[in-house]
This record gives structure tokens, sequence and C-alpha cells, in this order.
């Protein structure tokens, strides 16, 4: 009772109504429920709808127990496995429909009181905005609007539903956070300035295409609350009405007779979509023109960022590279005589992703008039393939291959998404020291890399801990980059099954060989916390161990040699299943989560082929 009442008065402030909004026919809708204070023993999590009956939604204990569930939810909801150790009690509900319209209880009890954690309003809307936009339009405006004075910490996410749910934009923090978006979309998107004062959420995007057809959701977190607006895109064909017809009449004979299109055709945009991989020398940014340019013209190319910079500057018949920003600096080349043939596209050497962009080509008189102006969306795109053979490998292969010449003092880089430094190539050889300590002696390249293109890297023992997103930089003598390619990898947690009546079941960890001799292994588990077993000071302390594991698991004896951290479990009952969790302490650190199964003796067949379908390591390839 005393633990309760503590409980209750750390998360009360946590048990207001929350607002979630989702429209009909969407995959699924997340009610959110966060719990970080002690959790009981036996503890369940149930989610309940005081409106129906039965009223349970979805209950978890050890596991899901949906003996109780009312039948309209039945395959429809889900929790993460590991709720009661990451405190994530969080409820997906699939295909939500508007009768799911309700009042939505997270509570928690341990079999003699409920704690009630969280109120959700759920409410399925069926409305809609439909946009039309017309081809070669240069801008198009997603609405979005809600009450007016948000509060400052109130994000803002745009994303687009196409095959996958992509990110379009995102604000948060009283700014633009554009880390995340998608190539398609990176400098066509904008938001109003004084967006949380007004309530205005909509969303201008420049340069629409076909491509851009499609459901956009607008997703606004105000406070705890999570509220949904659908915006439907569709392209039309250009209207050309009867008066367009005459004026277009009038305008070509004006050019035939006097050339006065001569004045008026900066008015005339072009937009270009130009796709670019890693590893080419060069992408051509296109910007040409049939009218004869004065010789005095001045070319300029600029990119899409805030800060305007200057890619390209041509005046008085030469290049200005005194001009140019220094990201740009002997990476760009024009044609010689480029305005007589009035080509005046620009040649953009070792092109990366941070290259992303759009490129606008204006061409001005000697008076400082625009005479033409042309923009060119420059996107980078990569993919980046990790399928091994065997779902049982040690190692997996992040690749990254080029054909440009590199020099022989070319500088390699790979780094994770957190900046760490995984393996570093410069001199003729592996810098170890660089290296994060998390990385060490499981890192390995090829030899004549420089001279192969073959820039890949091999990452030894993977767990889900590796699951990032990694990068692969080269950088010239002086510090420039010469080319950039991503990774993203994804490695499941491994699961192991097991049958009450088996003599034990092995829990596995390999890592790297000749761990240092002070690291210390330690095998927990969550729900509640209990030590299974800890080795330190070169031999094991029983000890240390919670008393339901004793005389009930074992480790090698040459475990830090071998790098085999494997823990054999005696014994195996269902009350054993659940996350086990084994983290190495001391000046390496490693760490890797199973997930343990053991079926009761009354299983069934299928149930009793858990041990054929173990499976340790699942390498999902994403597209970089």
């Amino acid at each position: 009772m005393l633990l309760l009442l503590l409980l209750l008065i750390n998360v009360s402030q946590h048990a207001l109504a929350v607002v979630v909004e989702v429209y009909e026919g969407e995959r699924s809708v997340l009610l959110p429920c966060q719990f970080s204070s002690f959790i009981p023993e036996d503890p369940t999590v149930m989610w309940t709808r005081s409106d129906l009956h039965p009223k349970s939604v979805h209950l978890q204990r050890d596991e899901d127990d949906l003996r109780g569930q009312n039948q309209r939810y039945s395959g429809r909801t889900s929790m993460n496995p590991d709720a009661l150790n990451s405190g994530n009690f969080s409820l997906t509900l699939r295909t939500p429909i508007k009768t799911d319209s309700s009042n939505y209880t997270c509570s928690i009890s341990d079999g003699r009181e409920e704690l009630r954690l969280t109120d959700i309003q759920l409410q399925v809307k069926d409305q809609q905005m439909e946009v039309e936009v017309e081809k070669g339009s240069e801008s198009v405006i997603l609405p979005c609007k809600t009450k007016p004075d948000l509060p400052e910490d109130t994000t803002v996410e745009w994303t687009h539903s196409d095959q996958e749910l992509v990110m379009v934009h995102v604000f948060s923090n009283r700014s633009d956070h554009l880390k995340n978006q998608d190539n398609l979309y990176c400098g066509r998107t904008k938001m109003n300035k004084d967006l949380l004062r007004t309530g205005d959420l909509s969303l201008t995007l420049k340069y629409p295409t076909e491509r851009d057809s499609g459901e956009y959701i607008c997703t606004i977190y105000r406070d705890k609350d999570i509220l949904r607006q659908k915006v439907v895109l569709h392209h039309v064909r250009k209207r050309f009405p009867s008066w367009a017809t005459a004026l277009l009449f009038l305008l070509v004979l004006l050019v035939v007779s006097g050339g006065l299109l001569f004045h008026f055709r900066h008015y005339f945009m072009s937009v270009y979509q130009v796709e670019v991989k890693s590893g080419v020398e060069s992408v051509q940014l296109p910007c040409k023109t049939t009218i004869r340019l004065p010789e005095d013209a001045k070319v300029e190319w600029k990119d899409g960022s805030i800060y305007d910079r200057k890619v390209h500057v041509y005046e008085n018949g030469s290049d200005q590279p005194e001009e140019q920003h220094e990201d740009y600096r002997g990476r760009t080349e024009m044609k010689r005589s480029l305005l007589r043939p009035g080509d005046l596209s620009l040649t953009l050497k070792y092109p990366t992703d941070e290259d992303t962009n759009t490129y606008t080509c204006t061409v001005y008189s000697k008076e400082g008039n625009i005479l033409l102006k042309k923009d060119v969306v420059l996107i980078f795109r990569d993919y980046a393939e990790v399928k091994p053979e065997d779902s049982e490998v040690e190692d997996v292969k992040l690749p990254c291959k080029t054909t440009l010449h590199l020099p022989e003092d070319a500088k390699v880089e790979w780094k994770e998404g957190g900046n760490r430094k995984v393996h570093v190539y410069e001199n003729g050889s592996d810098q170890p020291e660089e290296q994060h300590q998390d990385y060490r002696d499981r890192t390995q390249m090829n030899e004549d890399l420089l001279q192969s293109g073959d820039l890949s890297l091999t990452l030894k023992y993977p767990t889900n801990g590796d699951t990032k997103t990694y990068i692969c930089t080269v950088y010239s003598r002086e510090g420039n980059i010469l080319m950039k390619k991503q990774v993203k990898l994804k490695v499941r947690v491994c699961q192991r099954g097991a049958k009450e009546g088996d003599e034990s079941v092995l829990v596995p960890f390999k890592t790297s060989q000749n761990l240092p001799e002070d690291a210390e292994v330690e095998w927990v588990r969550y729900n509640p916390k209990k030590t299974i077993h800890v080795y330190k000071n070169g031999s094991d302390q029983p000890e240390e161990q919670d008393q339901v594991y004793r005389d009930r698991t074992k480790m090698n004896e040459d475990l830090l040699r071998t790098g085999d951290l494997s823990l054999t479990l005696k014994h195996p009952t269902e009350r054993d299943s659940g996350g086990y969790r084994c983290v190495v302490y001391g000046k390496i650190w490693r760490g890797k989560t199973v997930l343990l199964r053991v079926e009761g003796l009354g299983s069934n067949k299928e149930s009793r082929d858990i041990r054929n379908r173990s499976s340790c390591i699942d390498l999902t390839p994403l597209s970089a």
C-alpha cells in the first residue's frame, strides 16, 4: 500500500486526459502511456474502455494475456514485449475505425490495488482536405490550422504516406529541424515564422511534381495531446483558358515583330530534378537557353540554403573563384565561352548527400536586371544492401564502394550516428587508437582499399545495440570531402526458445576475443530486475546471484580470452521467459539483449517447434 501511495504521488500529474486524433483507414495509432517510477512485484498493465463490456482492451503481465479481451479488439492491439522493463506501456491499435473513438485508461496493478496512470481520449476522424495543384506551379500550400498561441514546446511533423511513411518537415523548439527530412523534400519546404502565435501550421511545398501526389499528415504534439490533420494532394493538368490562348498569340506576334520577349523571359522559370548516387566523380546541373546573351552578362549559381551561398560566379568573361563559398572551392566548372552557345550548365565534382539542395542559375545584365533564372533540384540517393546468407553470422559488411581515383594520402573515416569513430584509415594503415572503445577489435577493412575503391567495413559480432546509421567519409589531405555515404543497419533482438523438461538452454553472446583481464561480465533479467550471473576478478560470484538462479547457471571458464560470454541456464521453466541482458564493464563496453521463451509441457506441436525457429541475428537492409 505504501508503494502504491508513492506511485500515486509520482504520477498524479500524468493522469490528465490526453487527446489523440487519427484518421479512419490509417494503419495504426499509438496511445501513449509512460511510467518512470517503481514497478511493484508481479505487476499487471491494463488498458480498458469503461463504456464496453467486457472493458478490457489489452492486458500484459510477463507477456500479453488477452483471454478477457473485448472481441472488437481481437488481433488489433499490441504492446512492447519489454514494456515492464522500459516503462513504456503505450498501446498500438491497428486499423482504427470510427467506433474506436472513446476514452481509454492505462493502469497498473499489483494484484491488490489498481493505479490509474493515463486517460486517453481517442478521436477517429473521417474528414480530410483535398488540394489540387497544376503541373508546373512554383509552389502549393498544404493547409493545417489549429487554435492560436500554442505552447513553445509544441512540435509539428509533416509526413507523406507513399509506399512508406517519409518525413517532409519538422518544426520543434521554435525552429525547423530538417536532419531527418527525406532527400526528396530538401530545400523545397517552408512553414510560417509565427506559426505558434497564429496556429497556422500550413506547409508550403515548392516545385510540386506528380511524384508529390498523395496523403500528407500534419501531426501536432501539443502538451500531451497528439492532433492530426490529413491533406490529400492531387496533380491536375494545367487549365488553359481562352483568354490565355489569345494572350499567347499576342506574345508570339511580339517576339516575331520586335523580340520584346528578351525583356520578359526572366518570368519563365524552368525547374529540373537531377538524381545522383555516391561514388560518381561529378554531376551536371543543367541550365540552357536559346537566347543570345550579351557579352557583359553575369552568371551566378547559388544554393538554396538559408545563407544563400554562392556556388559559382562567371563575370567579365571568366570565373570568379574568390566569390565562391569555401564549400564549393575547386569543385565547380562551367564551359568556356558559355554565353555564345547559351549553355550555362554547372558541373559539380565529388557530390555527397550534403549537396542535396535546390540550385539557382541567374543571369544578370550589366545594369543588374535579371535576364534568366532557372532552378535545379539535386537529390542524393543511394541504397545500401546488407543481406547475410545465414542468420547466425558473426559479422556483417557495411558496403561503401566508389569508382573515383582516390589519392594515396586520402583518409577514410567510418562514424556512427552518435558521431563516435568506428574505424579510421590514414597514412596507409588503420588507426585503432582513434576508434571508440565499443568498436575495438570488432572492425576490419580491405588492405588495398584506396586502389580498389572498396571502402566497405566489416563489423564483427553485431548485436541489437549496433542498430544505427553509419557514415563512410573520404577526406583529401587538405580535409576536403571527396566522398560520403550512409548505411543504415538494423539488428533484431536475439530470440531463443526452449521447453520445460529440457536439461538446459544456451542464452548466446559472442564478442571480440582477449577482453581485458579486469573486465566484469553481468547477466541480468528485468521484470522485475534480477541478477542472473556475475563474473569478475577472474571467477564467478555466486553470492551476487538472485536465489532463483543459484546453482542453475554456468559460463565458460576461459570466457574473456575466447569472447564467448554465453550463459547456460539449467532446467528452464515458463517463469524463466523474458528479456536477458549481458553487459561487459571495464575499459571496454559490450552489451546484448536476448529474449528467452520457454514453453510449458502442455504446449502443442507447433509451439514445441520454437527451438527450431530460434533466431539470433536478423540484418535488415535499409535505404541510405
